[in-house]
């Protein structure tokens, strides 16, 4: 069975739905990539997410380490989005490889399905993207499922 990881964005989602995808797609542990675990949508934010999630019987941590910095994210949000994504990829390579390196040995050892969160609803919009290209490049054979 080939290693494979999910990602969602919760944008266009509220809490139940999220779960429900998460649930429907077999998922078990959720890592939220978000430089900032803080939501403006109610129940989005870390706290109340991760016990929305435990109640649910997902896990959920907080991997700042693979968000994107403020000043990388402006590109993002300024319809700049190949420019933040080489600026993303450089700085994830150069500054936290041991994190994409310690999420790859999980996935390959065969960690709870997992997958990755972020807002952005659309995966080629989003640094979560770059997280998995990067994680492809260690996890031969890698499935990447957008949810």
């Amino acid at each position: 069975m080939s290693p494979t990881i999910w990602t969602i964005g919760y944008e266009r989602l509220l809490p139940p739905a999220l779960i429900a995808e998460l649930e429907a797609a077999g998922v078990r542990r959720l890592i939220d990539v978000r430089y900032r675990p803080q939501s403006r949508r109610a129940g989005m934010s870390k706290t109340r997410l991760g016990e929305a999630l435990r109640e649910h019987g997902i896990a959920y941590e907080h991997r700042r380490a693979l968000g994107t910095p403020p000043d990388i994210r402006w590109f993002y949000k300024n319809n700049r989005v190949e420019e933040g994504a080489a600026r993303f990829a450089a700085h994830i390579e150069e500054t936290h490889a041991e994190d994409l390196d310690e999420l790859a040995e999980e996935v390959r050892g065969g960690a709870m399905p997992t997958a990755l969160l972020c807002l952005e609803a659309e995966p080629h919009d989003c640094h979560r993207r770059i997280v998995t290209d990067r994680l492809a490049a260690r996890v031969p054979g890698l499935v990447v499922v957008d949810l």
